[in-house]
């Protein structure tokens, strides 16, 4: 393991319980998808999503599950959500789950489409690509974590989209990271190590009220 403070982890730690907790977070998100129809609130598919990670014998949260759905996709964990937005016919939202699995944390998230929105299937589209090229960089590059928030933010802007630079990735470990006080991905002047942090990508339109946000784990296990 590292030796750097920031990458502290607790003695409980194991990377494959951590990869576990990857992949299960992954199958909650899409087993949440399977309830996000038009119509639809935020509170009302957080209740649904609250199903899912029982059935997946979850052990708790780690963070709030964060469902965003059309204008509130621009918005950031900080901010709170337009209680009155539904799903639209033609529309976009994202889900961001912090799940507990056997003493290890997942975080994940992802935007989908539903109906025709070709914009925001654009959107989506780029959050993911834009992730997996900065991903591609630390894997091949070694970069440090500022320079892969300065990566993703000159990308997202000759790709047309703005980057949300508040949001700027975090650490995982076995629960709870947060008593190592690591920081953020993107303040951390070396290159992070595989399998504890967080890669956080949030685009949004330059003008339009909807954006896109996807998340996942920093592995050389397996890559994007």
């Amino acid at each position: 393991m590292t030796t750097n403070p920031r990458e502290a982890v607790g003695t409980r730690f194991d990377p494959i319980l951590m990869q576990r907790a990857r992949e299960r977070s992954w199958a909650a998100l899409q087993g949440i998808r399977e309830y996000m129809q038009p119509g639809i609130s935020e509170d009302e598919a957080k209740a649904a999503a609250d199903e899912v990670f029982r059935r997946l014998g979850f052990e708790r949260l780690w963070h709030p599950t964060y469902i965003r759905i059309g204008s509130n996709t621009t918005k950031t964990y900080r901010q709170r959500s337009d209680p009155n937005v539904r799903l639209g016919e033609n529309d976009s939202y994202f889900i961001d789950l912090g799940l507990v699995f056997d003493g290890h944390e997942g975080d994940v998230g992802d935007t989908f489409v539903i109906g025709h929105a070709p914009e925001r299937q654009a959107c989506a589209d780029a959050a993911r690509a834009l992730l997996r090229e900065v991903a591609a960089a630390w894997r091949t590059q070694g970069l440090s974590g500022q320079a892969l928030y300065a990566l993703a933010g000159e990308r997202a802007h000759a790709m047309g989209w703005r980057l949300n630079h508040a949001i700027k990735g975090h650490r995982v470990s076995d629960f709870p990271h947060a008593v190592h006080k690591a920081g953020d991905l993107g303040d951390l002047d070396g290159p992070p190590a595989s399998g504890l942090w967080i890669l956080e990508i949030q685009i949004a339109h330059p003008s339009e009220p909807f954006g896109a946000f996807h998340e996942d784990m920093l592995s050389l296990d397996t890559p994007d």
